[in-house]
């Protein structure tokens, strides 16, 4: 039974509920609920006017309309991250609609004061009872009241500590049974469950209301890291979440895993790298799940409650780059899996990539759409991927809805590499994304810039999907994050049109040898080893993302780098797991430059060693810092997934400097999703540059309304209504790729 409506008034707590159809009733059917905790006789009279209302006195009478018809309340609340279990960021309220929306306004906002340099508040809050649940820079939990934006409660899972790096989270859990009301949320290595009227924590729940989610993986709970970002989904007393690993070995497994939301108990995993006698097993080198790791559920999950089925999409297995220690197509990396939320068992997967070394990872948890088919509904899930394709296959099996054709792919010439022969390809819907950086879409933003990107386009590899990683160096387009990110797509039902934005970066992935000894190392050998994956052999990263070193080197006292590699910051993972000596070795090459300090490194398994790294996170810009391909550099696009055709797609976002220069509508970098309504809009922030918060008129893309943020809105927005009235929330956190950080959600509605 699912809640669709809440109302409360005078003490008391009016809830509707949508139960499903029965023997007597072929329709769904709606329950009421009446909580009173000052006045019985009042509950009863509210009663009685609700029956009167409904018109319904019998209770397998179809619930027919309140106000603008409840048919669509399902869709009139926010009670999910994504608005609602099947994910498709839709609101069936139309307060504000295309006639209005010009006339948006600011009604309410909360500085959280937790903003500092880089950081990133990437939170879409959820609105339960009238009250907004979110969290902010520095992953405090906070409850305002949703009409207002007036302080209830915080709860701080670092107190006293002083945090300045960043960390992630992008929306929280929400369970209840009766006045039992509990939200979920990770911080660093720990879930916690805290009381949704107080902010404590629920000492109930595993110790001090918290688990350690490194526990049970059969590793060392030292040597892991496993934080998470987006959250999962609660299926009756069930909470059903993956997590974030690192992407270098050794990494902990991407076990996707049921706790129980009283307890904090496990109650059942998913082996995304098979253990013997598991399905996909023979698809990894025997023993896998033992050393390697990965191929993790980092975007959240939907859930079809009547079907008691859970969706989630997987990422790639680690090392990203190169996999010649995992020979094989490694299921269940790079899958859309359809599990059992009840126990966790299989019941089908849909494999995106096969032994993936581009990092295309699935980025965003699959949306649980109704198409219409020859006037036919069918119940489908569409997927939203890196590469700039939609995935669309029918719910109960898996099956595709549209052709997908297995192409040949070119074998890799890097020692060691064995690389599938095939990988699969939809033909519809067509891709919302570019697909190859040939010369021709070389920026011709001045002659100086076409001239210098094309001799660089020249000397590396480009040529399309699945062009396989070299030493030489090779295009990764549209980008290790792009087209769909994290933010997904959102679902019209009435329509059957799915909205993405998308990036078209591209960027250049080089391979070089790791050193690797299994007697002595030295100490710039062991940075090479450790650390130039994402901080290059030359120490100077890709910053803000992945800082210089040599920065850090002059900044930072030796002590303090130790502290640093030994712990993790923000999207880099604990290396503790390489031993005091090693950590020692590699802070004293990065503050003294002397990297001939010689020692016998920590002997770990043959198979944690990869033959190869990267040089870096390299994106492929212009002199002058721009993308070095011709705009747009970000799109947003309507895809009728009924007719499987792209309906309309516009540059999206701008850089406002090239703007005054008279170069508008070139598209930029956008994370974050988009809201669609039932008032015939789509809701938006995302973009990096410009820092807008947007309304399109969903029909054709026509840009409506628009604000400027404090920062920018990387983050999907909310919508919902209180006391009558509708607003839509966004968080303007900013902080990505060293664009300004903020920590205020600013609420919108109509004037009164």
């Amino acid at each position: 039974m699912q809640p669709v409506a809440f109302h409360s008034f005078s003490g008391i707590q009016l809830e509707f509920q949508m139960l499903p159809a029965s023997p007597r009733c072929k329709e769904e059917r709606a329950a009421v609920k009446i909580y009173s905790t000052e006045n019985r006789s009042a509950a009863w009279l509210t009663l009685l006017c609700v029956l009167l209302l409904l018109g319904a006195i019998d209770g397998d009478a179809p619930l027919r309309a309140i106000g603008n018809g409840v048919a669509k309340s399902k869709y009139a609340h926010w009670r999910f991250y994504g608005g609602g279990a099947d994910n498709l960021r839709y609101s069936s309220l139309d307060e504000i609609n295309r006639s209005n929306v010009h006339q948006l306004a600011l009604a309410w906002e909360f500085d959280t004061g937790d903003s500092f340099p880089d950081s990133e508040m990437q939170c879409n809050p959820l609105i339960v009872h009238d009250t907004l649940f979110a969290s902010t820079p520095k992953l405090r939990i906070i409850a305002l009241n949703a009409a207002t934006g007036k302080l209830i409660w915080s709860f701080d899972p670092n107190p006293g500590k002083k945090l300045s790096h960043t960390q992630r989270n992008r929306g929280l859990c929400y369970w209840e049974q009766g006045k039992d009301r509990r939200l979920f949320f990770v911080a660093d290595h720990y879930l916690y469950a805290v009381d949704a009227w107080t902010g404590s924590p629920l000492s109930s729940f595993g110790q001090s209301g918290r688990i350690d989610l490194r526990d049970g993986l059969q590793r060392e709970p030292q040597q892991i890291s496993i934080p998470g970002t987006s959250p999962g989904v609660v299926y009756k007393d069930l909470l059903i979440m993956g997590s974030v690993v690192s992407e270098e070995l050794p990494s902990a497994p991407g076990d996707i895993r049921a706790f129980d939301v009283r307890t904090g108990r496990l109650r059942w995993s998913f082996h995304t790298i098979p253990h013997p006698g598991e399905f996909g097993y023979e698809t990894w080198p025997k023993e896998a799940w033992k050393y390697s790791g990965g191929a993790n559920s980092w975007g959240g999950a939907s859930l079809d409650m009547q079907r008691g089925l859970v969706f989630l999409s997987t990422g790639s297995a680690a090392f990203d780059f190169y996999g010649g220690n995992r020979h094989g197509d490694t299921l269940f990396a790079n899958c859309i899996l359809a599990l059992k939320a009840e126990t966790g068992e299989r019941v089908w997967h849909f494999q995106t990539v096969k032994h993936d070394v581009w990092d295309r990872d699935l980025p965003a948890a699959p949306s649980l759409v109704t198409l219409n088919r020859d006037g036919h509904s069918i119940d489908a899930v569409a997927q939203v991927t890196k590469s700039g394709h939609v995935f669309v296959l029918e719910r109960a099996t898996g099956a595709p809805l549209f052709p997908i054709e297995n192409r040949r792919v070119p074998p890799s010439d890097v020692e060691g590499e064995l690389l599938a022969e095939t990988q699969p390809f939809p033909l519809k819907p067509p891709p919302f994304a570019r697909q190859t950086f040939s010369e021709d879409l070389v920026t011709e933003r001045t002659p100086a810039a076409h001239a210098n990107v094309l001799q660089r386009l020249r000397q590396v590899r480009s040529s399309g999907q699945c062009t396989p990683p070299s030493l030489q160096g090779t295009v990764v387009f549209p980008g290790f994050d792009g087209g769909g990110e994290w933010g997904g797509g959102s679902f019209d039902p009435d329509t059957g049109v799915f909205y993405v934005n998308s990036n078209e970066m591209a960027w250049i992935l080089r391979l070089v040898p790791r050193p690797f000894s299994r007697d002595k190392a030295t100490s710039r050998e062991l940075h090479l080893r450790h650390c130039a994956g994402c901080h290059r052999e030359d120490l100077l990263g890709s910053p803000p993302t992945f800082p210089s070193l040599k920065e850090a080197g002059q900044n930072l006292p030796e002590n303090e780098i130790s502290t640093i590699i030994r712990s993790g910051r923000g999207r880099m993972p604990e290396f503790a797991w390489v031993g005091d000596e090693v950590i020692a070795a590699i802070a004293h090459y990065l503050k003294s430059g002397d990297g001939d300090v010689v020692l016998d490194p920590p002997q770990h398994p043959p198979a944690f060693h990869v033959g190869y790294t990267m040089d870096g996170y390299n994106k492929f810009l212009d002199p002058d810092g721009y993308p070095a391909m011709k705009p747009p550099w970000g799109t947003l696009s309507a895809i009728d997934l009924n007719r499987g055709e792209i309906k309309w797609s516009i540059p999206f976002g701008e850089y406002p400097e090239l703007v005054k220069a008279g170069m508008g509508n070139t598209g930029s970098e956008n994370y974050g999703g988009s809201v669609v309504t039932a008032g015939g809009l789509l809701f938006i922030g995302a973009t990096n540059m410009d820092r807008k918060f947007r309304a399109f008129d969903k029909e054709n893309g026509k840009l409506l309304w628009q604000t400027t943020l404090p920062a920018a809105g990387n983050a999907t927005p909310a919508v919902y209504e209180v006391g009558g009235r509708q607003f839509v929330v966004i968080a303007a956190g900013g902080g990505k790729w060293g664009n300004p950080s903020g920590g205020s959600y600013r609420a919108f509605a109509l004037p009164r």
